[in-house]
């Protein structure tokens, strides 16, 4: 079945919606019932970003594809897996639906539904994260959804639950979320004028996924016949 575009996009926008109130709601409670311990505040944050990855693309995906990652939408768009002509309009629609997600968590929390991100995160090795991030991000969906597309959502969600703690940034690893994030000065928050260097390492790292992994799943080189 084909939905709309107006239905793909609402689509994109309640999936990175409820991505982000995950991740920002998830890192205010998580820093609540830590007492101070980082690592398990990050424990908290980390799980349920995971389990909702899984959660919305089996929601989504039928419709939409569940990108809810500008990051992603532009590969789809490159390698002609998505109409190009639509990577504007769902790029749009997920980053309002990510800043709607932070205003939501903060409402949630009681918290005043409008701030912007103190919290720093610059930096040379904090940018080659968001690239190994992205890189590595894209590189899951490109490999897994040729060979098993059904374990896209598991694969997704293992891979950002695993890269919250081998990346120096804890894997933002999507322009709309890292949007979204500069607008909460609570754990999962960053500072507005970081988010332009993560949003080019993301996008630098999604498109060095696409050329390796093009190269790499070209068609296979048949085996020779045996002979005799």
């Amino acid at each position: 079945m084909t939905y709309s575009l107006a239905k793909r996009l609402a689509a994109e926008c309640l999936g990175t919606g409820l991505l982000v109130a995950t991740v920002v709601g998830s890192g205010i409670m998580g820093e609540k019932l830590a007492g101070g311990n980082v690592a398990i505040a990050l424990l908290g944050n980390t799980l349920p970003t995971g389990a909702i990855l899984v959660v919305l693309i089996l929601a989504f995906g039928p419709i939409s594809g569940a990108h809810f990652n500008p990051a992603v939408s532009l590969v789809m768009g490159l390698r002609k897996a998505h109409p190009w002509q639509e990577f504007v309009p769902y790029a749009v629609a997920q980053i309002i639906g990510g800043c709607i997600g932070t205003l939501v968590a903060h409402g949630m929390f009681e918290l005043p539904l409008l701030e912007f991100g103190i919290k720093a995160r610059t930096g040379h090795a904090q940018w080659f994260a968001e690239f190994i991030a992205t890189y590595g991000l894209l590189v899951t969906i490109l490999a897994v959804s040729r060979f098993r597309n059904e374990a896209i959502p598991t694969a997704v969600g293992l891979y950002i639950t695993s890269a919250y703690w081998f990346t120096a940034s804890t894997s933002f690893a999507n322009p709309a979320v890292t949007i979204a994030r500069a607008l909460t000065t609570t754990f999962a928050g960053i500072a507005p004028g970081d988010v332009p260097m993560f949003i080019v390492a993301q996008l630098l790292g999604a498109v060095a996924a696409l050329i390796s992994m093009t190269w790499l799943l070209g068609e296979p080189i048949a085996e020779p016949p045996p002979r005799g």
